[in-house]
């Protein structure tokens, strides 16, 4: 894809519910548009201010490009300080979304009272790797856009349907170029501090051998984050399958 002449970036914040509500913040993942939030959004907005960012490269109706996790992470708080003083109850953050939340709980310089990690990737993979990897992960965002039909057939589910869609919705706006550059900054960036307060890291036990490091990492940086492992699930199907639990959590969190 060679539409750099178009290519704007921006991050877009899209906002629902109520305006004089606690602020939850969602923070998609990579090869997933901000309406991947949708059913989450819907059980929340008569009580919150959402707000679902656009993570650059993985937008909708705009080509633009990844830059890397710690440009999201200040475009994020730039928002906070401009729009929200500075604070926001809670921030969920999925995968790579995850990934971007933990580097603005690095920096320190705005305050989340409740921030979910849900199976984000903390540490660099072996220097070696990660070329291979991204690569391979976008033939993946590739085979899904291209061939969703097979992949149906093959994976028939909820939750998979709808991670299909997503590729299918973002790919042309961002492309190839977007997945190989957000998996080469995730993946060669390492957390090295975070500042939280009530800090949850959650994963389903069908991820439990990739999630395990990560979840020893956080532990030794924050001892009092709360692990969540959930019981026959997968990366991401939390989210896709059970919003109404998601929602739950965040509104117990809330109103503690």
């Amino acid at each position: 894809m060679d539409d750099t002449h178009h290519i704007t970036n921006t991050m877009e914040f899209r906002a629902f519910g109520r305006e004089d509500a606690p602020v939850v913040m969602l923070i998609p993942g990579l090869g997933v548009s901000h309406e991947v939030f949708t059913p989450l959004v819907g059980l929340l907005e008569e009580s919150f201010r959402i707000v679902a960012i656009e993570v650059d490269g993985f937008t909708l109706g705009k080509h633009t490009y990844f830059t890397s996790i710690d440009d999201q992470a200040v475009q994020a708080i730039d928002h906070i300080k401009a729009h929200h003083n500075g604070h926001i109850a809670c921030a969920y953050g999925l995968s790579l979304g995850g990934k971007i939340l933990s580097r603005i709980l690095e920096r320190g310089e705005v305050t989340i009272d409740h921030a979910i990690l849900d199976a984000a990737p903390l540490l660099p993979l072996p220097r070696w790797l990660v070329g291979p990897l991204r690569h391979i992960q976008s033939a993946n965002v590739w085979t899904c856009y291209h061939w969703t039909g097979f992949w149906r057939a093959m994976f028939h589910s909820h939750y998979f349907d709808v991670l299909l869609d997503e590729c299918r919705k973002v790919y042309p706006y961002g492309g190839r170029r977007a997945v190989l550059d957000g998996y080469k900054s995730v993946y060669t960036n390492k957390l090295n501090s975070i500042i939280a307060t009530d800090l949850h890291y959650w994963h389903g036990t069908l991820e439990a051998f990739a999630a395990r490091p990560h979840v020893k990492h956080l532990q030794r940086l924050h001892p009092e984050v709360k692990v969540e492992i959930f019981k026959g699930l997968n990366h991401g199907q939390l989210l896709i399958d059970h919003p109404d639990e998601v929602a739950e959590r965040i509104e117990r969190m809330v109103s503690k």
